[in-house]
C-alpha cells in the first residue's frame, strides 16, 4: 500500500481527467487507457485511490465504476478550490500579524463587528479566533491589546448597541398627531424639581389656597398620549424601545427629540398635561377630595436640585428661613411629604414590615470624554422626598382610578409569599393589587410617560377614563384581558431588565475608570456582608478574597492590585481594618439588616426617577426584590 500511495501521488490529475472517456467507466478502462499494456496490481490500486481521493475530477458511479466530471463543474470547483487555497494563506497571514499584537490592514473599521456581530465563516473571525486561542486570550482582549477597538468602552456599548439598537439609535422622521381643540387651560402656575441636565421632565406641582384652610394640590404630568396614537408611528418606535436607557454621560431616548420637545414640562409655557388634584386640609394633612383633568398647565419655573438642595433643608422649612423660588409652595408640599410617608409607614406595618430605610447618599456620574467625575449628593432631602411621595400619591390614586373605572392598566404589584413576613415578590400584572413594599392599595406607573412606555400606555387609559366617564372601558385602547397588553407587561419586564443591567455594569465600569484615573492604590471600603464590600467614595460593590469575618458595617483599606476595564473587574485585598461599628450582640440589629438590604438593591441599578427611588428603598427594606435606581439624577429623567 506504500508503494501504491506514492504511484498515487504521481498520477497527474488534469492528464488523468483528459484520459478518461466522458461517459461512466471501468477504472481498468482508464488503466488501459493511462498506463498502456503493461501495468501491475501497484499500478491498478494507485490508480483507484486517485480516483477515489479527487472528487473534483471524477465522480464515482458503483464498484469500480466512476464518471470523470462535466469541464465546467470542473473549472468552477478548481477555480473554489485555488480560492480557499489563497483565503488560507491570507488567514494563516493574518493569524500571525494577530499573535504578534499587530492589528491587520484589512481588520480597520471590522473589529467592533468582529466582536458584536460576527461572521463566523470570515476569514477574519477565523484568524482571530485562532490568534487568541494561541495567546491564550479572548478575541476581545487580544483585539484591544492590538489596537484594534478604541476602548473597553467602545466594545461594551457596542455590545448594548448590536443586541438592543441594530439598526441604530436614531430616528425616523415623525409627526406628532394634532393636541385636542377644547383642551382648557389650567388656572395655576407649576414648577418642577429636577436635575441640571434633565431634559424628559415628567411632572411638575401647583399649589392654590382655598378658605377654611385648606389647599389644591396639583400633579401635573406630561401628557405625549393626547398626541400620540396606538399604532401610530411615534408609538411604534416608543413601544419598540419600550423605555429610555440611561448610562453615565449619555442616554438613548424612548421618544424623538422633536415629539419630546411638545411634551416635556419645559419653564415658560403651556404644556398638555394629565392633572392630578388633591383637596388637603392644611391643619392635619387631610386628603378629602381629589380630582383628574387634561388640560393646558402654564409652567412657571424649573427649579434643579444642583441650586436648591442647599438652600432647601429641613431647618431651614422649619425655620423659615432662605430665599428661592416657590419657597411658600414648598413650605405647603413639605408637610404633605412628610404625612404621606408616615401614612405609608403604617401600611407597612399593617403588611408586617418594618419602617423604610432611608439611604443618605447617591451619587452623580459627568462623563467628559473619557474622564469621569463622580459627586456624592445627599438623597432622602426635603425636595427628593416631596417629589417621590407625591408621584407615589398620583400613581396609587391613578391605580385606583382605572379600577373604579373597570378599564385595565399596567400595575406593580408585591406581595408576601406564605406569612406576612415571609419573602416578597415584585411582579407586573394587569389588574389592581397592593403594593406591601411602598404601602399602597395599589399601583400603576403613570408618572414618566415620556420615558416609560407603560406609563404611556396607562396614561391611555386614564385619558379614556377622563374623557369617557363610565363608558371608559368601551372607549379605552386596551380592553380587558387584551393580549396585546399582555404582551407589553411582558416585552417590558424583559427590556427594562436588560437596560438597567448595562446601565449598572456602565456605572462600575466607570467607577473603575475612577480608579484608574485618579490612581487610587488604595481605598476604604465597608463591609456589606461576607466578603463583599461597598467603596466609601464611589458606588462600587467588590468582592474581597480572604477579606475575613467582620460586622456588617466595618470600614476597612483595601490595596488595589489591578484593575480590568474589559471584564469590569478589579482585584483587592485586604490592607488593615480601619474601624468597626458597636455591636452589643451576635447578630446585626433590624436597622443594620434593612439599610444593607437597601444598599445591595440601589446599587443594582435600574429606574432613576423620584418614585422608583423610594419604592426601591420600600422593597429592600421590606426583603423585596424591586428595582431600585442608580446613580445620578440625569438618568432619572
Amino acid at each position: 500500500m506504500q508503494q501504491a500511495d506514492e504511484a498515487a501521488q504521481q498520477i497527474d490529475l488534469d492528464f488523468l481527467w483528459e484520459c478518461a472517456p466522458a461517459e461512466e467507466f471501468a477504472y481498468a478502462t482508464l488503466a488501459d487507457e493511462y498506463f498502456g499494456a503493461s501495468y501491475g496490481p501497484v499500478e491498478r490500486a494507485a490508480l483507484v485511490l486517485r480516483l477515489h481521493g479527487a472528487p473534483v475530477y471524477f465522480r464515482r458511479k458503483g464498484r469500480g465504476q466512476y464518471q470523470r466530471a462535466p469541464e465546467e463543474q470542473l473549472k468552477m470547483a478548481l477555480a473554489a478550490l485555488e480560492r480557499k487555497r489563497q483565503q488560507a494563506l491570507v488567514q494563516a497571514g493574518y493569524e500571525e500579524e494577530l499573535k504578534a499584537g499587530r492589528l491587520p490592514d484589512a481588520f480597520a473599521g471590522k473589529a467592533l463587528g468582529l466582536l458584536t456581530r460576527p461572521d463566523k465563516n470570515s476569514i477574519e473571525y477565523k484568524a482571530l479566533d485562532a490568534a487568541a486561542l494561541a495567546r491564550g486570550v479572548s478575541p476581545a482582549r487580544l483585539l484591544l491589546d492590538c489596537g484594534g477597538i478604541p476602548s473597553a468602552r467602545a466594545l461594551h456599548e457596542a455590545r448594548f448597541l448590536a443586541e438592543y439598537f441594530p439598526h441604530g439609535t436614531g430616528f425616523p422622521p415623525v409627526t406628532v398627531g394634532k393636541l385636542p381643540d377644547d383642551l382648557p387651560r389650567a388656572d395655576v402656575d407649576a414648577f418642577s424639581i429636577d436635575d441640571v441636565t434633565t431634559t424628559e421632565i415628567d411632572d411638575a406641582f401647583s399649589v392654590e389656597h382655598l378658605s377654611d384652610g385648606r389647599v389644591r394640590i396639583g400633579v401635573h404630568i406630561a401628557a405625549p398620549a393626547l398626541g400620540v396614537v396606538r399604532g401610530d408611528a411615534v408609538d411604534a418606535i416608543a413601544r419598540a424601545r419600550l423605555s429610555t436607557v440611561y448610562m453615565p454621560g449619555d442616554k438613548i431616548t424612548m421618544l424623538p427629540d422633536d415629539v419630546v420637545d411638545v411634551f416635556t414640562l419645559k419653564e415658560g409655557g403651556y404644556r398638555p398635561a394629565l392633572s392630578l388634584y388633591i383637596i388637603v386640609k392644611r391643619d392635619t394633612q387631610e386628603i378629602v377630595a381629589n380630582e383628574t383633568r387634561a388640560e393646558f398647565v402654564y409652567v412657571k419655573s424649573n427649579l434643579r436640585h444642583n441650586t436648591l438642595d442647599g438652600l432647601v433643608t429641613e431647618d431651614a422649612l422649619a425655620a423659615g428661613t432662605g430665599d428661592y423660588p416657590h419657597k411658600d409652595d414648598i413650605a405647603v408640599l413639605w408637610p404633605l411629604a412628610q404625612a404621606l410617608f408616615e401614612r405609608r409607614q403604617v401600611a407597612r406595618a399593617g403588611y408586617g414590615l418594618k419602617r423604610e430605610v432611608q439611604r443618605n447618599t447617591d451619587y452623580n456620574f459627568y462623563v467628559e470624554g473619557e474622564r469621569v467625575s463622580i459627586t456624592p449628593r445627599r438623597r432622602g432631602s426635603p425636595l427628593d422626598l416631596i417629589v417621590s411621595e407625591l408621584a407615589i400619591l398620583a400613581n396609587s390614586t391613578w391605580g385606583a382610578f382605572l379600577h373604579d373605572h373597570s378599564v385595565p392598566g399596567i400595575y406593580r404589584t408585591q406581595r408576601a409569599f406564605g406569612m406576612p413576613s415571609g419573602p416578597k415578590r415584585t411582579r407586573m400584572q394587569t389588574s389592581a393589587a397592593p403594593h406591601e413594599g411602598l404601602g399602597v392599595p395599589q399601583y400603576a406607573w403613570s408618572t414618566s410617560p415620556l420615558r416609560r412606555y407603560v406609563d404611556l400606555v396607562n396614561q391611555w387609559q386614564l385619558l379614556a377614563c377622563v374623557q369617557h366617564g363610565v363608558t371608559a372601558k368601551l372607549a379605552a385602547p386596551f380592553k380587558q384581558k387584551d393580549a396585546d397588553l399582555y404582551a407589553v407587561v411582558q416585552g417590558f419586564d424583559d427590556t427594562y431588565a436588560a437596560y438597567a443591567d448595562h446601565q449598572r455594569r456602565m456605572e462600575y465600569f466607570w467607577c473603575l475608570r475612577w480608579i484608574k484615573q485618579e490612581g487610587r492604590k488604595q481605598v476604604s471600603a465597608t463591609v456589606v456582608k461576607g466578603e463583599l464590600v461597598r467603596l466609601d467614595d464611589v458606588p462600587l460593590l467588590l468582592h474581597v478574597p480572604a477579606l475575613g469575618v467582620h460586622a456588617r458595617g466595618t470600614r476597612v483599606l483595601l490595596d488595589v492590585m489591578s484593575v480590568d476595564e474589559l471584564t469590569i473587574e478589579a482585584s483587592v485585598r485586604l490592607l488593615s481594618v480601619l474601624d468597626a461599628p458597636t455591636v452589643s450582640g451576635g447578630e446585626p440589629s433590624d436597622d443594620e439588616e434593612d439599610a444593607g438590604a437597601a444598599d445591595d438593591v440601589l446599587l443594582d441599578a435600574a429606574d432613576e426617577s423620584a418614585e422608583s427611588e423610594a419604592e426601591a428603598l420600600a422593597e429592600a427594606s421590606g426583603g423585596g426584590n424591586g428595582e431600585s435606581p442608580a446613580n445620578g439624577e440625569e438618568q432619572s429623567k
